[in-house]
């Protein structure tokens, strides 16, 4: 992640995760130091994949779809980000099988590496 932060990127989580519980994991996780924006489902009470959660993100940093480059290890995420418009990666560490074959990633990769190579 530093890497690409120190590559010009804007770095963020998206989660469905509450804003509280989200602060203790970024500081416990010491990602205060790469992140940009955390952005909360809590907002717009709704959960992924849910399209008003992904326009949070287009939303508050003022991009088109296609601007926004997401990652996750969860696929029914990245099928859900896929579909909104977002370039999507699949972060596949455990080489699981492809469910969501009609929104497929633009990249996969085995771990968060190669996103520098790959974004």
């Amino acid at each position: 992640l530093k890497a690409l932060k120190a590559s010009g990127a804007r770095l963020a989580i998206l989660s469905n995760g509450s804003p509280e519980m989200l602060e203790a994991a970024v500081k416990s996780a010491a990602l205060d130091q790469v992140l940009d924006d955390v952005f909360s489902v809590d907002s717009v009470r709704r959960f992924k994949t849910d399209p008003s959660v992904y326009d949070m993100v287009t939303t508050g940093w003022r991009l088109y779809p296609g601007a926004v480059s997401f990652q996750s290890s969860n696929r029914w995420d990245v099928a859900g980000a896929t579909k909104f418009g977002f370039r999507t990666v699949w972060i596949n560490r455990t080489n699981q099988p492809e469910e969501y074959r009609d929104f497929p990633p633009a990249l996969i990769l085995p771990s968060l590496e190669g996103l520098i190579s790959g974004v």
